[in-house]
């Protein structure tokens, strides 16, 4: 992709599953990558095979969900890597359950990782941005902020809200520079839909989701770098707000 080699690249969550593939290929494309997750030691694992590969990238052990730690953090990988030129908020977390089976303490938790998250990291990052007048940011939601999905009920909500938060951040920042899109994934083969399969119908539900995706197979975690890659590039400087599903056809919005 155009544009991409030499940029510094904040990446959350990136220590397993579709953030480690994510981390993986902006380091085979050039960037210096800051991998910022809870999971220091798969985050180390991952910053360790990109360098491994030839790349540059560091591992950062922060909660996403506490603004000053994530502050303190941006502060040290800029000033060991330079000034962020991208954005990929990925960080999330769900466990399967009804809604009227669960509790504020467990609402709280979904909405400290997956909506506050972003908000700390957004913040942050984006006043350099645009600062600077110039950033590229992949929100990274999911099909079930579009169009709802069982048993994550507070999980769907703060997907949903990325995705406005992303048009609207589209919108007030397209004239500092800065553009902003966001990657929805379908049902992804990782530690999230994993834990929904755990019970004794856990092949029957995962049977029945292929047969319900049109190319008959779930998402892999590689099935997504490739368009972050391309977001974050010049090849895609004249798109801002969007929201692109990934699913295998399970989601087709005009």
């Amino acid at each position: 992709m155009r544009g991409l080699k030499n940029k510094t690249v904040l990446l959350t969550g990136g220590a397993n599953g579709i953030g480690a593939a994510i981390a993986r290929r902006l380091g085979e494309e050039g960037c210096t990558v800051g991998i910022f997750d809870l999971d220091a030691t798969g985050a180390g694992k991952v910053a360790g095979a990109i360098e491994v590969a030839g790349g540059r990238a560091s591992a950062h052990a922060v909660d996403i969900s506490q603004y000053d730690a994530v502050k303190r953090e941006v502060d040290a990988f800029e000033a060991a890597c330079g000034p962020i030129a991208y954005l990929v908020n990925n960080a999330g977390w769900d466990r399967a359950a009804n809604f009227l089976d669960t509790d504020p303490e467990f609402w709280n938790k979904i909405v400290a990782i997956n909506l506050y998250g972003p908000l700390n990291v957004s913040h942050i990052v984006l006043k350099g941005m645009a600062a600077r007048g110039f950033g590229r940011v992949v929100n990274v939601a999911s099909d079930a902020g579009r169009v709802g999905s069982s048993g994550e009920a507070v999980y769907s909500a703060c997907k949903g809200g990325m995705i406005a938060f992303s048009k609207t951040l589209a919108r007030e920042l397209v004239s500092r520079g800065v553009i902003v899109n966001t990657l929805c994934p379908g049902p992804t083969d990782t530690a999230i839909l994993r834990s929904f399969l755990e019970g004794p119908d856990g092949a029957k539900i995962a049977e029945g989701l292929k047969r319900a995706i049109p190319m008959r197979r779930l998402g892999q975690p590689e099935d997504y770098p490739g368009l972050v890659a391309f977001l974050l590039s010049d090849d895609a400087a004249y798109m801002t707000g969007q929201t692109i599903s990934v699913s295998g056809g399970l989601t087709m919005h005009g």
